[in-house]
């Protein structure tokens, strides 16, 4: 197992593991995908730690991982441990099931949906449904003053202005003492009288607050070198150097080889040369 915090994450929404799950890529590389999709989760799972489980040396399971990288079914990303800590840990996430570029950026961002692992709960007994707080704060208002008792159909047409009002902040007990207090002696119609209240003494909308910057606290890595990069530049988890794109180039520029033998005994035969030249001159 790795470390705490570290180790194999598995990607959400798998299809169930059937005996061809991987029958789609080499022999090789199905039997390293085989065993990693194994592994428990916070398992290590780097070329080291797997080489000393596998039958493959170290750099023969580094290319199967770009292989399997490639073909969407592992990713390699950064990111923080959470409550408000600032320290960073290195997760790979496996999925049986391959996922395009699109989707493991999705999975970056936390986009992904997941399904519950858990059975569903019991149906429970229909039963009527609560009334709503506004509902609950007019229905006691009787309560308060029995000239402000409201029957139902005046509570449920009345609802609306008294969710206005707690939509904008005001508690349940200031409405109560906005609709009860200086009544007159005799409240003949006390469902008009709390809508006139209502509309008149409406408290004004909040300011909206300006909502903070989200941080970005995930990133993608390179699964081969660990360079860390945007899913965008990282196409199959791999950054373009590990793509080999540059290959070419830099066999181009490499310069010819050289032989070695040959050039020594030219140096000598122009150093033979000149010296027999010094001593005829000497000579005359």
């Amino acid at each position: 197992m790795a470390s705490p915090g570290y180790g194999k994450k598995p990607a959400p929404d798998q299809a169930p593991r059937k005996a061809d799950t991987f029958a789609h890529l080499p022999a090789r590389e199905a039997y390293i995908a085989s065993h990693i999709d194994r592994l428990p989760e916070g398992a290590a799972m780097d070329v080291k730690t797997l080489a000393k489980e596998l039958p493959y040396g170290q750099q023969a399971i580094g290319t199967a991982l770009n292989t399997l990288s490639a073909a969407g079914h592992l990713r390699r990303e950064r990111e923080t441990v959470g409550d408000g800590r600032t320290q960073w840990v290195f997760r790979s996430y496996f999925s049986r099931t391959p996922r395009s570029d699109a989707w493991w950026a999705q999975h970056l961002k936390g986009d992904v949906p997941q399904k519950a692992d858990t059975p569903k709960p019991p149906a429970q007994p229909r039963t009527r449904a609560p009334r709503s707080e506004a509902y609950e704060t007019l229905a006691a208002l009787g309560r308060t003053d029995a000239r402000m008792t409201l029957s139902a159909s005046e509570c449920e047409e009345l609802e609306p202005l008294a969710a206005e009002w707690l939509a904008r902040g005001v508690p349940r007990e200031h409405i109560v003492r906005a609709l009860t207090t200086d009544l007159p002696e005799n409240v003949h119609v006390p469902g008009a009288f709390a809508r006139r209240r209502l509309r008149d003494k409406m408290p004004p909308e909040p300011l909206p607050e300006q909502a903070p910057t989200p941080i970005r606290r995930r990133m993608m890595e390179c699964t081969n070198c660990g360079t860390p990069g945007l899913p965008e530049a990282l196409s199959g988890g791999l950054c373009r150097p590990c793509h080999g794109e540059h290959t070419a180039h830099r066999q181009a520029a490499e310069p010819p080889p050289v032989d070695v033998r040959s050039r020594a005994a030219a140096v000598r035969a122009a150093s033979r040369a000149g010296r027999d030249a010094f001593l005829t001159m000497k000579r005359r």
